[in-house]
């Protein structure tokens, strides 16, 4: 088992890893809508999709994969409103390869934000 660590995306807030990779398998924490700097992303919904994804992104290539290795993800969202906005930003970054997923409303996220999304990947 080996921890993965970048810091393009943001530290962890709590006692956890950025991600985990075991054998040829990644495992990410979720990640919400921080800067890699650790500062809060401001900004609406689609803004802050694309700092998660964009934080996702950054610690899967520093664990040797991608997006495109991709083969799960959940989004945890505080409000189901912003479900078709999330998928419009979501479909800019998995274009062709559309990884399973699943989408939960939650009551509230870490630092109150309106997004989270964690993934497992592959490593090719």
């Amino acid at each position: 088992m080996n921890y993965i660590s970048t810091k393009k995306a943001p530290a962890a807030i709590g006692p956890y890893s950025q991600a985990i990779n075991i054998a040829n398998m990644i495992f990410t924490s979720g990640q919400i809508p921080l800067k890699a700097d650790g500062t809060l992303l401001e900004g609406d919904i689609a803004e802050q999709t694309k700092q998660v994804l964009t934080n996702l992104s950054e610690v899967l290539k520093e664990g040797g994969s991608s997006l495109e290795n991709v083969v799960k993800t959940t989004i945890f969202l505080a409000n189901m409103d912003d479900f078709a906005e999330v998928n419009r930003v979501y479909a800019e970054f998995f274009t062709s390869h559309k990884p399973a997923r699943s989408t939960v409303a939650v009551k509230t996220l870490p630092l109150n934000v309106c997004i989270e999304i964690e993934a497992i990947a592959i490593k090719l």
